[in-house]
């Protein structure tokens, strides 16, 4: 067999081609391919735009969704008098929303990750709309339905935004988008009291607030439609139904971090969200109005805290020392606030304790870095339905234990027994993150050292 010569020439009609030594043939003309990928690169960048207007429009869902979780809290008094119930049968209808938002959210993953999300999210948002629209007739029936069908549809909002989200932003984006989606729903959160309890003061009727977050929720729903991209269905979608939950089921660290988030959830959820503005009425003495700009601070402040300690948690590339970090600070918060009130304004603390409590979002990165690459969708669904879970448990045991005796007894120790609730739920999360693993990239550098 003959050497090859140092280089070998062959003519096309492009002209010579020199074949380098060892080469095994001509490479062919590279134009071609060049065209071919800026063309793939072009329906890429413009699907993932489409994906990205559709996130933005899924935020103003999550925004309502959000404002239909707050609003009740800073209209109490008016629906005790619509339903001709007492304030612990009004906490429970209210409370329902939690029941179909932890359950629906099994199904929102799973819907999400077989049929993606043109069609499943503004179903949501539909339902969402629906719910709101049937809770304005006023009587307890319509109203637990009502509840039902919001806290359903709801499920939808911020699984389905983190889905947008994820195949428009490119990964070293993503954490920034989902910081921005919680943000805004906690602003949401804020509107649902700062801005709805002074119109319901100023003489509003509350069926109005109802109506419009319920046609607002039903134009997104449209919107989302057109908006939205139709995914190609993949082989994803010949899997069993339920295969993606029984590996996310099967590992511990799913519930440890379910229960963790679950507890932090409920003291802004139901402690603020719910009943803050009527135990600052009650056993502090603030007019309605300073009650309500007290209590729309919790979530102002979880609008800066999420994307801030979800921020610390991947720059020092470690999970649970932000984690413990903010539960030792919301622990602190619940603790001035309960037993030192006058140190500093209510405002001043519940903006404090609603930072803080951004790392009840940590465990959802963590979950997800916990399980496998393709149950992330699932994994998300997992966690929301145990932390709704967790609030929906404990928001009745809370208006048993407490609602029900506001306005009765001394305001001072009712105050003080109200708060140690919301204090041992932290350090009971505190307890339970002891048993977390941490996941964070910066572990693997630390076990390199």
């Amino acid at each position: 067999m003959s050497h090859p010569s140092l280089s070998e020439t062959k003519t096309s009609k492009d002209g010579p081609i020199t074949i380098a030594p060892g080469a095994r043939g001509v490479a062919p003309p590279s134009a071609p391919r060049q065209e071919h990928t800026m063309e793939g690169s072009i329906k890429a960048g413009g699907s993932a735009q489409a994906y990205i207007l559709a996130w933005a429009m899924a935020l103003i869902f999550y925004v309502l969704e959000y404002s239909t979780r707050s609003a009740p809290g800073v209209m109490i008094p008016q629906l005790e008098r619509a339903f001709s119930s007492d304030s612990v049968s009004v906490g429970n209808i209210l409370g329902t929303y939690y029941y179909t938002y932890s359950l629906t959210s099994l199904v929102a993953g799973l819907a999400l990750d077989r049929y993606g999300a043109k069609y499943v999210v503004p179903i949501g948002s539909s339902i969402l709309g629906i719910g709101c629209l049937l809770f304005i007739f006023g009587n307890p029936e319509s109203a637990y339905l009502a509840r039902l069908l919001q806290g359903a549809g709801s499920a939808f909002a911020f699984t389905g935004a983190v889905y947008l989200a994820s195949r428009g932003f490119s990964s070293n984006r993503l954490a920034t988008a989902i910081g921005v989606t919680q943000s805004l729903g906690m602003l949401g959160g804020s509107a649902g009291e700062f801005i709805v309890g002074p119109l319901v003061e100023a003489g509003v009727n509350w069926q109005a607030v109802w109506i419009f977050i319920g046609i607002a929720a039903l134009a997104v729903s449209l919107g989302l439609v057109f908006i939205t991209p139709l995914r190609p269905r993949d082989t994803g979608a010949h899997q069993s139904l339920l295969a993606p939950y029984s590996i996310v089921l099967r590992n511990p660290q799913s519930y440890y971090c379910g229960l963790v988030s679950g507890l932090l959830f409920a003291p802004t959820t139901i402690g603020a969200m719910t009943w803050g503005v009527a135990f600052f009425e009650s056993d502090r003495h603030f007019t309605y109005r300073a009650a309500v700009f007290a209590a729309s601070f919790v979530p102002l402040g979880w609008a800066f805290g999420c994307p801030l300690m979800g921020w610390a948690a991947d720059a020092i590339g470690l999970r649970k020392p932000v984690l413990f970090a903010g539960m030792a600070l919301m622990a602190a918060a619940v603790a001035q606030l309960t037993f030192l009130p006058d140190l500093l304004p209510a405002a001043v603390t519940l903006f404090v304790f609603g930072i803080a409590s951004g790392v009840a979002m940590i465990p959802y990165s963590i979950i997800k870095e916990a399980n496998p690459d393709n149950v992330k969708g699932s994994a998300t669904g997992a966690i929301n339905f145990i932390v709704f879970g967790v609030t929906a448990g404990l928001g009745p045991v809370f208006a048993s234990m407490f609602a029900k005796t506001l306005s009765i007894g001394n305001p001072v120790a009712h105050f003080q027994h109200a708060g140690s609730f919301w204090l041992g739920g932290v350090v009971l999360a505190a307890l339970i993150a002891l048993l977390l693993h941490e996941t964070g990239s910066g572990r693997v550098q630390a076990s390199r050292r």
